[in-house]
């Protein structure tokens, strides 16, 4: 099995430090005094009693070592008490158990989370039917996916820390998926893609890398000629520039003529965003062409894409650089092409029924991932605005998994969503009840990727 490790970045919050009341200084400083003396004389009886077992040297660092540990716990029981008083200070209401125990601050901390951690900005809605999907999930590991094309390698692999598998994609290598529908006028495209960077020297240009749809003009869509060639019918992509001013470009072809190319956005230091996964969401809506980038709309453009000729393939393109293959490379899974507008408040109010893939979870978990936000924004607003509907939320899972597991499964994220609804949009919980049916009640063949995606939904039926 092929396995990728990778040093995430860390990004550092600095906070303004504020000068605090005297009021309560002296009491603190000698709480930590008096923490640190009983703590040494505990620690001294056990040293007596190791004495003959240990040598000066090792003696000598025990003491060294108790020394450290014995200032740091008495600094981080200090910091409790200081967090106390600080609130008390401010005005901040004391909750839980006097003696602010383990369990009450766990207890707190889980309150005062959001039910998902949502993108407050992000409105993407993917589209109601799931043309295509891939996880890599059936793929052998050290291959290339099945159904896939290449112009060079490319390698399903797994990476340290992170769920399922992912096609590593090499650079000087253009790849196409192994979709063969037609996406129609309105579709929508998402995927997760993490730009692997760790240079052992540093200075070289970092590689561009791109994403794009193209219409096969009638031919298979996985054709060599469209590794080569993809402007031969009708492309729009989307060139990244990852590195310290990083940016991005939208740019349109039919028969091999430009017909659109965006000014370049300024996405400002994309460093930190190495070794990091980005979900991708595209929406088109005939000629108008949206991007988000996890929740930041990068483009909005109504007249890119071009009509005529049906896209029905998405492809994705590493540039080269002088960087060695173990030193730069994209990585890419998830993906999923969904046609159609979704229509949540008529098909909610009029029809009585609204069902989406949109909302994700976490694998075998109860978890929303944030890019939910954009679904859930949607029923939150139908909902506030028609105050006398009430819903049934009931969850779907595909057939992986046993029946008993996949029902209690699908139980649990029907109320997770209700969860949301009420703490993250304010709608009475009175007005919403759940259930799970499991894999009970499929919409499409388990069999297939496309079939198992469509039927890990989430349904809200009007009451």
């Amino acid at each position: 099995m092929s396995c990728v490790g990778f040093t995430t970045h860390s990004t550092v919050f600095t906070v303004d430090a504020k000068p605090v009341s005297s009021a309560f200084s002296t009491p603190v400083v000698s709480h930590r005094t008096t923490k640190i003396k009983t703590m040494r004389k505990k620690l001294s009886i056990l040293l007596l009693l190791l004495i003959p077992f240990l040598s000066q040297a090792q003696l000598g660092g025990l003491l060294k070592k108790a020394k450290d540990k014995i200032t740091q716990r008495a600094d981080a029981k200090v910091d409790k008490e200081m967090d106390k008083t600080l609130d008390q200070v401010e005005g901040k209401k004391q909750t839980g158990p006097s003696d602010n125990s383990t369990v009450a601050t766990e207890t707190n901390t889980v309150e005062n989370k959001p039910a998902v951690k949502s993108y407050s900005k992000f409105d993407f809605v993917p589209g109601e039917k799931i043309l295509y999907a891939e996880d890599f999930a059936q793929d052998a590991t050290g291959e290339l996916p099945l159904n896939w094309n290449a112009s060079g390698k490319g390698e399903v692999q797994t990476i340290d820390g992170k769920s399922g598998k992912w096609l590593r994609a090499f650079e000087n290598t253009t790849y196409l998926t192994g979709n063969k529908k037609n996406f129609g006028e309105n579709y929508t495209i998402e995927f997760d893609l993490m730009y692997y960077f760790e240079p052992k020297v540093k200075g070289y240009v970092m590689p561009n890398w791109k994403v794009g749809i193209l219409s096969s003009g009638g031919i298979d869509p996985t054709d060599n000629s469209f590794l080569k060639e993809p402007d031969e019918v009708n492309n729009t992509f989307v060139n990244f520039a990852f590195s310290n001013y990083g940016g991005a470009q939208l740019s349109s072809y039919a028969k091999r003529v430009q017909t659109f190319r965006s000014d370049r956005m300024e996405m400002g230091n994309m460093m930190p965003t190495n070794n990091t996964v980005i979900h991708y969401s595209i929406q088109v809506q005939k000629t108008r062409f949206r991007l988000w980038m996890d929740e930041k709309k990068v483009f909005d453009i109504p007249r890119a894409v071009n009509v005529g000729d049906t896209m029905n393939q998405v492809y994705f393109h590493l540039e080269g650089s002088n960087y060695k293959e173990d030193e730069v490379g994209l990585f890419i899974t998830n993906i999923k092409v969904a046609t159609g507008l979704p229509d949540t408040r008529h098909k909610l109010l009029d029809e009585g029924k609204f069902s989406t893939t949109g909302i994700l979870f976490d694998v075998n978990a109860a978890t929303i991932k944030p890019e939910s936000a954009g679904v859930l924004k949607e029923i939150g607003a139908v909902l506030k605005e028609n105050e006398g509907v009430k819903i049934k939320i009931i969850g779907h899972t595909d057939s992986d998994g046993s029946d008993g597991a996949n029902l209690e499964l699908s139980k649990k994220r029907s109320e997770a969503v209700k969860a949301a609804l009420v703490k993250d949009y304010s709608i009475d919980e009175g007005r919403i009840s759940t259930d799970g049916k499991g894999e009970g009640q499929p919409v499409a063949d388990n069999k297939t990727k496309e079939g198992k995606a469509q039927n890990r939904r989430v349904e809200f039926v009007k009451l």
